[in-house]
């Protein structure tokens, strides 16, 4: 996943949709304890910085310096590069030590995971009983009947410029390896349904889309998928450019503890 959102990080922190304070309240719920969670994947820090509103350090890494830079700022919330090539003990005992986590998020970025990699990592860093792992993805933006088929032939174009493993997130996170016994919020195969709502502008949304990492690989590539005619489509779809309207996020959840 490295370099993938490089290019486009200010753009994915102005963009990016933040999650309802409510579903980290539901997480922290879960777990007896509250001293340590790791956001990985942060990106920006866009769910660390919730994950902080309930435990006392926050662990934010992502494999992207880029993004880093971009990390909102928190008191309790530390960020730390973890490049591909840190050993899984190096980030161990980065993170805190083996039985040391209290919950383990990935906010829109487990499908980018070596799964089998990242997993045994959990494993050997949630404590043991209580630690919770919990991951999701959005995939589906609803805003009416006349934008949503647009918006979804343009997905069905950007498959051409996905990693093999975005499957996952297209598929609503339903084909996800989950190697973890549920604690009520989905298990593997049958993820979680939530929604989020974000009021947004059309510059917002385009700024969302510009964000997607598709649309940069198929730009490197000398395909414009957001070239004007397209544009045009969807703000005749969206109803203007100066309107603004509630978007509705199709949301994915999956969290689980550690199966003794």
């Amino acid at each position: 996943m490295a370099g993938l959102y490089d290019k486009q990080a200010a753009i994915y922190a102005d963009a990016r949709p933040t999650f309802p304070s409510q579903w980290f309240s539901m997480l922290a719920a879960l777990t007896p304890h509250h001293s340590l969670a790791w956001d990985a994947g942060t990106g920006n820090g866009q769910a660390a910085i919730s994950v902080a509103e309930h435990y006392d350090q926050v662990i934010a890494t992502d494999i992207s310096e880029e993004q880093l830079k971009h990390g909102i700022n928190h008191p309790r919330v530390r960020y730390l590069h973890t490049p591909s090539s840190m050993s899984d003990d190096e980030l161990v005992s980065l993170i805190g030590g083996e039985n040391s986590v209290d919950l383990v998020t990935v906010s829109v970025a487990v499908h980018w995971f070596d799964l089998e990699r990242f997993y045994s990592q959990v494993k050997r860093l949630l404590r043991k009983p209580g630690g919770v792992i919990a991951v999701w993805t959005y995939n589906i933006i609803q805003v009416n009947s006349e934008f949503d088929p647009l918006m979804w032939g343009f997905y069905e174009k950007t498959l051409a410029f996905q990693k093999p493993n975005v499957k996952y997130a297209f598929d609503c996170y339903r084909t996800l390896p989950f190697p973890f016994e549920s604690v009520g919020v989905g298990c593997e195969g049958q993820p979680e349904t939530l929604e989020m709502t974000k009021e947004m502008s059309f510059q917002g949304l385009l700024g969302l889309m510009r964000s997607w990492s598709a649309v940069n690989t198929a730009k490197e590539q000398g395909m414009d998928l957001l070239c004007e005619n397209v544009t045009r489509e969807f703000e005749k779809a969206w109803g203007g450019r100066e309107l603004v309207r509630t978007v509705i996020f199709k949301t994915y959840m999956l969290a689980g503890k550690v199966k003794v």
